[in-house]
């Protein structure tokens, strides 16, 4: 629950600053008559999204058990490429967002009626695809369908009160700080969920090597357990784990880990800290 909570929030805020931005802009280079656009390709994004992951939640079902496993294991593997890029974008970028979306809506404004839409679609799709692509990966690798996706509602209701603040005014947020946090957090649950994704490679029958369990504590670490079902919610974290697994997960989290930290480390300068206030 906590980890589809962290991926709603964060991926929520993103798609709700950009709005913001844009919305913001338009209003303030006296265009307000050209917001429509902006929600219209919004609500499409989001009603892909919602298609995305209906697809992913029943497209599957029918076949057999191998086959869904070499999805669900191929679908873990895609979803944590598609984060840890957003993870070191974001990481990145969130200093220059607001002057980047900015020049895109003047070049778009003059474009045609549809470009506006297209650039928001656009904009929150990508959010919207990575986060139905993320939550149903980890709701699978949980087995559960309930509480991951609680959480995931509750990040996104987190995120659009926040985005609603933030345009209004009403608070100022650190986006460096913000999304080094989530991002550093979210780097250990994608690994979680890249080590489940060789399980179900492994459960296919695609992958033969390293079968044997480098651990078993599901003795000290019941998976019914409170302990067993947080860790197993929030980090994927399987008692029983073969060496494929442990070796995909140290084989992510080291290097990824190491760069993030080393891309996102204060740079020592006398500007003023990053703030995201959309109406300023």
């Amino acid at each position: 629950m906590i980890a589809n909570y962290l991926i709603g929030l964060r991926e929520g805020l993103e798609a709700a600053l950009v709005v913001g931005i844009l919305v913001a802009y338009l209003v303030k280079s006296e265009s307000a008559g050209l917001v429509y656009r902006v929600w219209l390709g919004a609500a499409a994004a989001i009603a892909v999204s919602l298609a995305a992951g209906a697809v992913l939640t029943f497209g599957p079902r029918g076949l057999s058990s191998e086959a869904q496993e070499a999805i669900g294991g191929g679908a873990s593997i895609i979803a944590v490429g598609f984060v840890t890029w957003m993870i070191f974008w974001m990481a990145r970028t969130s200093r220059l967002l607001r002057g980047e979306l900015e020049s895109r809506v003047d070049r778009a404004a003059g474009r045609g009626w549809w470009s506006l839409g297209l650039l928001s679609f656009l904009a929150v799709g990508r959010e919207g695809l990575e986060t139905a692509l993320f939550l149903w990966s980890t709701t699978k690798a949980t087995g559960s369908t309930t509480h991951p996706l609680v959480g995931a509602v509750l990040g996104l209701l987190t995120a659009t009160a926040l985005g609603v603040l933030i345009y209004l005014g009403a608070i100022k947020l650190d986006l460096r700080r913000f999304f080094a946090v989530t991002g550093g957090l979210l780097v250990i649950v994608a690994a979680g969920v890249l080590s489940y994704g060789f399980h179900d490679l492994q459960e296919a029958g695609l992958l033969s090597g390293l079968n044997a369990l480098a651990f078993d504590v599901s003795a000290t670490v019941p998976p019914g357990s409170w302990y067993g079902t947080f860790l197993k919610g929030t980090f994927n974290f399987s008692p029983r784990t073969t060496w494929l697994e442990l070796s995909a997960w140290l084989a992510y989290v080291i290097p990824v880990l190491v760069l993030f930290v080393r891309g996102v480390r204060p740079v020592k300068t006398s500007a003023e800290p990053v703030e995201a206030r959309a109406t300023s």
